[in-house]
């Protein structure tokens, strides 16, 4: 049964590039999430925060795996992370997609996955840059913000909210047009009508 989200943490990774999704994968409460780090010790994200990480990579159950989500930070510049690029890679083979943002996507490019599917990222030239096994230029996409294709998430630094509606529609948490609604709601503030009908009662 697929009923975790794994989320790596690491020491400085971007908290609130997948804050969004998180919360929203939470909503429904038929999903389990789980922080996942390099070893169980706490980690200080860029914002400051202290996580502990449920589990370790080495621990990380593929059967169970709805996701693995990989937030940006300074490790994948500095081309470290060996050991998370082979898991998303386990959890990927296994039967799970995978999911990053800014330079998390670094991490998926080092795994091979960008290879072959359609993805994007900061701008292009940024993964040919940090990666030089990467051999998926002609099929970056420099005109979105995020985009999913073959179990593979990818997204701009300044995509949270569209990775968010990747996330949302890779693990169906909505009907296609409520996730319209979702997202016309937190990128544009266009209010869904069912909350149109409440702001005008409580004004």
């Amino acid at each position: 049964m697929r009923d975790t989200v794994y989320f790596l943490v690491f020491e400085g990774f971007a908290d609130w590039q997948a804050a969004l999704a998180l919360c929203e994968i939470r909503r429904p409460g038929d999903w389990l999430v789980r922080t996942v780090g390099f070893s169980s010790a706490a980690v200080v994200s860029m914002g400051g925060l202290t996580v502990s990480p449920d589990v370790t990579l080495a621990r990380i159950d593929v059967e169970r795996a709805a996701l693995l989500v990989v937030p940006g930070g300074h490790l994948w510049q500095r081309g470290d992370g060996d050991a998370a690029v082979a898991a998303i890679r386990r959890v990927h083979d296994g039967g799970a997609p995978v999911a990053a943002i800014d330079s998390g996507v670094l991490a998926l490019a080092r795994s091979g996955l960008l290879d072959g599917c359609r993805h994007t990222g900061n701008w292009a030239g940024h993964i040919d840059s940090h990666v030089p096994t990467y051999a998926g230029a002609t099929q970056y996409d420099a005109g979105v913000l995020a985009v999913s294709d073959g179990g593979v998430i990818t997204a701009s630094h300044l995509g949270s909210v569209e990775f968010a509606r990747e996330v949302i529609h890779t693990l169906d948490l909505y009907s296609a047009a409520d996730r319209e609604l979702w997202y016309r709601l937190f990128k544009h503030a266009q209010m869904p009508p069912w909350c149109v009908g409440d702001a005008a009662a409580a004004a």
